[in-house]
């Protein structure tokens, strides 16, 4: 019964091909088995898109990305009008960073943007930077990518449906586990690919774009005025002769001991010239 049912499905299969235009199967030299009937690998490949011979008008699919580095005097305000900017623009943050070093410090933000807004965003934000340390944009045709993924997601949502008739129709338990057994496998693939679209969709419809800013801090040492750096040098050096009787003190029994040795070679010394 499986093999009738099989054998069926296969004729309809060529004929659907044939139907749409002549288009040939493609063969990847690959079969695979269901039961006691080998099913083409073709069967999976035999949906292509109608009107292959015209040049359909398409969409392009960009992925644009960025990066910018520039030096603040005013973090806070600086923050406030990204933020301000991103909320005029229906953006939003994904992640926020901060660290301080002995020199400046620093704000990472990835900021996400919908890509019709990312120039009019960006260029608003430039206008006050007064210099970039860095500027980077890139992007990325991924349409290739998305036709490619949706074709070969409508043919596994064809043989999806094709498999389930034959469910229908299967008689006995192998059948049925046969047949379950692929249209698993198919389902599966179906729902990795529709999480690859929803990815590059996503990525197609937000920009992603990483804002460094920086304020340089100015040494405290050097902040100071002429007179009181003098006093604190001042004061250091009392300090340190402080630390230096201290550190004597520490360390008695060795200078005694170093005296003692030096008093008796001396005397040694002393006799053997006698």
């Amino acid at each position: 019964m499986t093999k009738k049912i099989l054998n069926l499905f296969v004729a309809v299969v060529l004929l659907t091909a044939c139907n749409d235009g002549g288009k040939n199967l493609e063969s990847y030299g690959n079969n695979k088995a269901l039961g006691n009937m080998v099913i083409d690998k073709d069967i999976e490949e035999s949906v292509e898109l109608k009107g292959n011979n015209e040049a359909p008008v398409v969409e392009r699919k960009l992925i644009k990305t960025g990066n910018v580095s520039f030096e603040t005097n005013d973090l806070s305000a600086t923050r406030n009008h990204i933020e301000q900017v991103l909320k005029k623009y229906n953006g939003y943050i994904s992640t926020d960073n901060e660290y301080k070093s002995s020199q400046s410090i620093t704000t990472n933000l990835t900021v996400r943007i919908p890509s019709k807004n990312f120039d009019a965003f960006l260029n608003e934000i430039s206008s006050k930077v007064a210099r970039f340390d860095n500027k980077n944009i890139s992007v990325n045709d991924v349409t290739e990518q998305f036709l490619d993924v949706e074709a070969r997601l409508k043919v596994k949502k064809e043989l999806e449906q094709r498999y389930s008739e034959i469910l229908k129709k299967a008689s006995s338990v192998k059948e049925i586990i046969e047949v379950e057994r692929e249209l698993n496998k198919v389902r599966s693939e179906i729902e990795s690919m529709e999480g690859r679209l929803k990815y590059l969709q996503n990525q197609v419809s937000y920009s992603t774009l990483t804002i460094r800013f920086y304020k340089t801090e100015i040494s405290k040492a050097y902040s100071k005025s002429f007179g009181r750096r003098i006093a604190d040098a001042f004061g250091n050096g009392i300090d340190n002769i402080k630390w230096f009787f201290i550190g004597l003190v520490n360390i008695w029994p060795f200078i005694l001991l170093i005296t003692l040795l030096v008093i008796f070679i001396k005397k040694r010394i002393k006799r053997k010239k006698e």
